[in-house]
């Protein structure tokens, strides 16, 4: 089989990367894919004010002058 001519460019890098070192390569698909998720449910987490739990497990006291005590949870 004859070796193809040395291309330029990201794809190719990726292509040689992925022939000689497919470990590598894919636990980096599969990291970048984890970061993104994490970033995903932390942003999710915040924007929905996650840190609002029904039971605590310490006491909290709040001021009626504190942004957060709109958000405390009257159940």
């Amino acid at each position: 089989m004859a070796v193809q001519p040395a291309r330029k460019g990201l794809y190719a890098l990726f292509l040689r990367g992925w022939n000689e070192i497919p470990e590598v390569i894919g636990s980096s698909g599969m990291a970048l894919i984890g970061i993104g998720l994490s970033a995903f449910g932390v942003m999710n987490y915040y924007r929905k004010n996650g840190d609002n739990r029904r039971y605590k497990s310490t006491y909290v006291v709040m001021r009626s002058s504190d942004p957060r005590a709109s958000f405390v949870r009257k159940d």
